[in-house]
């Protein structure tokens, strides 16, 4: 049975514990050194880049996000093993865990790490396709003899150079195909390392709630649970026409899924076609003050990642989604692409402005789409609007301030609605 020692690389035969570094820490499988296709997964990343920065925090309850009536975009193990969780208001987050350290996301940061462990997974193989900051897929095909060590060795390398170097820990998945490369690599975090052979891959999904799968979220899973279908066991018995005709293109996707299959290959060259920012209620709300101020800080986030990325958008898309799980979405051509917050709010605002009738609602989202370099941005100012170019100097200046002395140096009245 192939094995290796996650923490110092030694390959031990039947051990329970490394004979070289005596670390528990071993992987076996009898597929380990043939698999090549990778995603890993930065464990709780942005909490763990202020405990890295800060290690004060090293200890405490950490939780990203915004003000008290804002909500959680992530949060460090302690403050989960609490019950906090993603999108989860803020002040529910706190009731659970009152003792948590609330940070506002620092994207520009994330961003700075994020490109450091893209280096890193670069030196592996040129095919790195990645998802978010936070995670990415990786072919390894023909990686062996250029690094001398099999997929798994050269993975578990880089995470422990990330650990090392950078502070950050990840998860590995490991498998023949993306989709279950992704399953695997949330098996067992944080700091882990799954893998799932061709072999058995049948067996492992047999059982498994089809809520697993990537994409698959709450209004799809309530659709296949009134068509009875809740696990792999239950795909396994449509027929692919019978899918296609219940579910449209999704019916084939999970056709395939359900049998282990994903033929999308891991690829470098996906352009990124729209940056986005949505935030599910915990309870449906129609307050107006309420959604005003989600718009806000939706649409900060959506300016912080154009910025990083230097991108700007021509498009602006807001989407809500009422309690009765109907969607509604609005957008808007600018007259020429944009990066900042204050005009991607406006727009937003100026969208949602004829719908706030139709509440309450239960998500509500902002976006950029029509994307291209931010040296083309913002260039041609507004007639009909004398302010704002003003604005823009003020945003830029407010920029320049949080990069220097932080996030919380200048906070818009907007945002703690």
């Amino acid at each position: 049975m192939p094995e290796l020692c996650r923490d110092c690389m030694t390959l031990p035969e039947g051990e329970t514990r490394c004979p070289s570094c005596h670390s528990p820490r071993i992987v076996s499988h009898p597929e380990l050194f043939d698999l090549t296709i990778a995603h890993m997964d930065c464990d709780a990343f942005y909490a763990s880049v202020e405990k890295r920065d800060n290690p004060a925090l090293a200890d405490k309850p950490v939780i990203i996000g915004g003000g008290r009536r804002g909500v959680v975009s992530t949060a460090c193990y302690i403050a989960r093993i609490r019950g906090v969780r993603s999108a989860m208001p803020m002040f529910q987050a706190l009731r659970l865990c009152p003792d948590a350290v609330v940070i506002r996301p620092r994207m520009s940061r994330y961003v700075e790490v994020s490109r450091a462990i893209r280096a890193m997974m670069d030196e592996l193989t040129p095919v790195v396709e990645p998802l978010s900051l936070d995670e990415a897929f990786m072919d390894l095909s023909g990686t062996q003899k250029l690094h001398g060590a099999p997929p798994a060795v050269m993975l578990a390398r880089l995470v422990r150079r990330m650990r090392d170097e950078l502070g950050i820990t990840g998860s590995i998945g490991l498998s023949h195909n993306k989709f279950l490369a992704k399953v695997a690599s949330d098996l067992d975090k944080p700091r882990g390392f799954s893998v799932i052979g061709r072999a058995e891959t049948a067996a492992f999904l047999h059982d498994r709630p089809v809520r697993m799968i990537w994409g698959v979220g709450q209004a799809t899973q309530q659709a296949l649970e009134r068509a009875g279908i809740r696990t792999f066991a239950d795909l396994l018995r449509w027929e692919r026409k019978d899918l296609g005709a219940r579910f449209g293109a999704m019916g084939d996707r999970l056709y395939f899924l359900a049998r282990g299959q994903d033929r999308r290959r891991v690829s470098s060259r996906v352009p990124m076609k729209s940056i986005s920012k949505e935030t599910t209620f915990f309870e449906d709300t129609g307050d107006a003050g309420i959604l005003d101020g989600h718009l806000w800080r939706l649409s900060e986030k959506v300016s912080d990642r154009a910025k990083a990325r230097d991108l700007a958008g021509r498009v602006v898309t807001l989407k809500l989604k009422r309690a009765d799980h109907r969607v509604i979405t609005r957008r808007h051509a600018l007259r020429d692409a944009t990066q900042l917050a204050e005009r991607i709010y406006r727009e937003a605002a100026g969208l949602f402005a004829p719908l706030a009738g139709n509440g309450p609602f239960r998500l509500i989202g902002v976006g950029i789409s029509d994307l291209l370099d931010a040296s083309r941005a913002d260039l041609s100012g507004d007639l009909l609007d004398p302010d704002a170019e003003k604005r823009s100097r003020a945003e830029r200046a407010r920029d320049r301030i949080r990069r220097k002395f932080g996030p919380e140096a200048i906070v818009k009245g907007r945002a703690l609605r």
